[in-house]
């Protein structure tokens, strides 16, 4: 058997079983990654100069400052202070759950928005006598969402970023205002699919979820100061690190030992709250990718796709993106962006075209194709996972009945958007 077979099937083995989770994902990626070494079609050094260490960088600096942050209950003040605005009305709290988790899905990795908001829900829910169903999966729906719309905000942006060399800017001018557009339309989405819901009278259940003491989520009132001042240093930071000739990862880095070092935090239990294992997952697929396009296939497929296109800008660009979300819509979207950053690149190798577009093509098909279904974005399986424990299903199919209309629709305005912008 030939090594260009081998490796085409190690590289779908590792993406189908990514996605069904059946067996740990990161397990997965590893041993896809340790078969191409074993096999000789790597060899250890090109394994390890395959993983792109400004993105394991960027990753782990964010989830030390996440850990931190989240020690303060600043996420569960905004939660509940947000839910005051709405006042009774379901719709109004829909809209504010909705926008807020898209808000910090842009500066937190969807999990922990998830895992934060969630649980806020839920009791908000459970005074006001109330489904959280509908607003549970929103607030799925607007963490795939927001995390498009920044260079931190979603794996995939993280991987493309590094990959193409856009700055923390970049996103936030070309796709931050798009986004938010989609998160402002969102909750009228899922509205006309919940109308029963929408329209309950829960004025009485309402005086009680008043009484919430939103102060009292803030644990550590000195540490919030300290936490917010480093965050929106390193966000400033960020802003301006391609000026300042800063790789993404040495500022997320720099602000998580910055705040380690203001902090009274013990460093040990910080690093213990890392997701090591999502670590992992991304090395692995890194090596992953690095054998597929040793052996050629990488290549094979950036050839097929240009002629498909017939070397069309407008066809190439609009084809990533409609095949991005398809795609992430089934299997999972960091698997999938570490599998096309190289295509893309032979793209503009093969081709005079300006890539930028397509770049932004294959963040929003992979983001927003997180919605299609619940195994195609970590945050689905979370937020789904939550629901179960208090006794709330959400199948397969009633997550997908909702899901992929949702998805289609975001990526039948993102065609729009990139049309526009940038292919008129």
């Amino acid at each position: 058997m030939n090594q260009t077979l081998i490796a085409l099937i190690i590289f779908i083995t590792t993406l189908i079983f990514a996605s069904l989770e059946k067996i740990n994902r990161t397990v997965i990626a590893l041993s896809g990654g340790l078969l191409f070494i074993l096999l000789k079609i790597l060899n250890q050094q090109e394994a390890f100069l395959a993983v792109d260490f400004n993105t394991i960088g960027l990753l782990t600096g964010m989830m030390v400052m996440v850990s931190i942050i989240k020690r303060t209950g600043l996420f569960q003040y905004l939660a509940i202070k947000i839910s005051k605005l709405a006042h009774g009305n379901i719709f109004y709290l829909l809209f504010f759950l909705s926008i807020i988790t898209g808000i910090l899905s842009s500066i937190l990795d969807n999990v922990t928005t998830i895992i934060l908001i969630v649980p806020i829900t839920l009791a908000i829910c459970e005074n006001l006598e109330i489904s959280p169903v509908p607003l549970v999966l929103s607030e799925i729906f607007a963490s795939n969402i927001g995390g498009a719309a920044t260079l931190i905000g979603d794996p995939p942006n993280i991987i493309i970023g590094s990959a193409a060399h856009l700055s923390f800017m970049d996103f936030i001018i070309n796709l931050a205002p798009f986004v938010l557009i989609l998160l402002i339309l969102l909750p009228f989405f899922v509205g006309l699919f919940y109308k029963k819901e929408m329209s309950q009278n829960v004025k009485e259940a309402w005086e009680r979820v008043e009484k919430f003491d939103e102060n009292k989520a803030i644990e550590d009132p000195v540490l919030l100061k300290k936490s917010i001042l480093v965050f929106l240093l390193t966000i400033s930071v960020f802003i301006f690190h391609h000026n300042l000739g800063l790789e993404a990862a040495t500022v997320a880095l720099a602000g998580a030992t910055l705040l380690l070092l203001v902090s009274d935090v013990d460093p040990a239990e910080t690093f213990l709250e890392v997701e090591w294992s999502t670590l992992f997952f991304f090395i692995g697929l890194f090596v992953v990718i690095a054998g597929v396009e040793k052996v050629g296939i990488i290549q094979w497929l950036s050839n097929k796709i240009i002629t498909l296109t017939k070397g069309n800008f407008t066809i190439t660009t609009l084809a990533v993106l409609w095949v991005s979300g398809i795609s992430c819509s089934f299997i999972n979207n960091i698997s999938y962006t570490i599998s096309m950053v190289p295509v893309v690149h032979n793209i503009g190798a093969a081709t005079s075209f300006n890539l930028n577009p397509v770049w932004w093509a294959l963040s929003l098909g992979a983001c927003l194709g997180g919605n299609g279904t619940f195994i195609a974005a970590a945050a689905n399986l979370v937020g789904v996972n939550i629901l179960k424990r208090q006794g709330w299903i959400i199948t397969f199919k009633d997550f997908f009945k909702i899901g992929l209309p949702i998805m289609l629709i975001s990526i039948v305005l993102s065609s729009v958007y990139l049309f526009l912008r940038y292919l008129l």
